[in-house]
């Protein structure tokens, strides 16, 4: 998001769990558009709120799993943010090899792009893939 659209919006990324560490095909499927994810970490829906993001400050919640899906309505039904859900293939478990396991992430990375494009258009750069 930050790559396609820069300072255009504040993204925070989170989870239903913390799995702190960001996978290591995640991090090689984006490096191929350029885009740094080593860095990462992933936090909970509870850590941002204890970090100080407050969910009430957000006018958006992208729910990428129906769990997510789940417990960002249920955060936020007090608040006036939209949640929606983009139905994005889960890549963990998929394929034997290693090119199937690369495969069945571009194939993931590629649809949250594509769900980016439709829902936020071009991106600001045009370099940005």
């Amino acid at each position: 998001m930050k790559k396609m659209y820069g300072q255009k919006a504040y993204v925070q990324s989170a989870g239903v769990k913390n799995d702190m560490e960001v996978d290591g095909f995640s991090i090689a499927v984006c490096k191929e558009l350029g885009i740094e994810l080593s860095r990462h970490r992933s936090r909970s829906f509870e850590e941002m709120q204890e970090w100080g993001d407050d969910l009430s400050q957000f006018d958006l919640i992208v729910a990428l799993s129906p769990a997510s899906q789940r417990t960002a309505l249920e955060l936020t039904r007090y608040y006036h943010l939209d949640v929606e859900y983009w139905p994005i293939l889960d890549p963990t478990g998929l394929g034997e090899s290693r090119e199937a396991k690369l495969s069945a992430y571009r194939q993931a990375r590629d649809q949250i792009r594509d769900r980016m494009l439709a829902r936020f258009g071009p991106p600001l750069e045009e370099d940005a893939t």
